[in-house]
């Protein structure tokens, strides 16, 4: 189990991004190419009883040429300044068995979507760079994951991150935003 405190930062220029967290003296740290399947039932929904998801990742670091598959259920925590969320997470030997007992024990809506991910340490924060595929979500967009808000505050400044790009929403609200757009 572990804690998380994160924002989103929308409307990024990738290149620019990776180029300014380099020079401020960041260190890259991964690049990912993801599979992320998410679980829900669409007669009981998660969200009508937690506030949270169900996810299967399938990982293959590309620096490492590693792989490895887990299963996270991620809980929102109430935060005004940051998303908070508790990860339960649990490495899978096989998807496609899990998948199988999930939907026996009536989770049966699964979506899928592809990701690349660049990962940097930088000023003891973590920070994603994602880019989806265009059906999941279209706009790249960066993750910053920290210990306390004085270390957030300092990266978005040294960053040059303005307030209107910061975002506390999941992925799955900034999906529906979209659609219900």
């Amino acid at each position: 189990m572990t804690k998380e405190l994160e924002v989103k930062i929308l409307d990024i220029d990738v290149d620019y991004m990776e180029k300014k967290i380099m020079e401020l003296g960041g260190t890259l740290l991964s690049k990912e190419l993801q599979v992320n399947t998410l679980i829900d039932s669409n007669i009981r929904p998660i969200k009508s009883y937690l506030d949270a998801y169900l996810r299967i990742r399938e990982t293959k670091d590309l620096l490492n040429n590693k792989e490895s598959t887990t299963l996270t259920l991620k809980k929102n925590i109430k935060n005004t300044h940051m998303r908070e969320n508790i990860e339960l997470n649990s490495k899978i030997e096989s998807k496609e068995v899990v998948l199988e007992i999930l939907k026996d024990l009536g989770f049966d809506k699964i979506e899928v979507g592809h990701k690349k991910r660049t990962s940097y340490e930088f000023k003891g924060a973590r920070i994603d760079i994602d880019i989806w595929d265009e059906k999941t979500y279209p706009y790249p967009y960066m993750e910053i994951e920290v210990e306390n808000k004085e270390t957030l505050d300092l990266v978005v400044e040294m960053l040059g991150i303005k307030a209107d790009q910061i975002s506390t929403k999941s992925i799955v609200e900034l999906r529906d935003e979209l659609v219900n757009k």
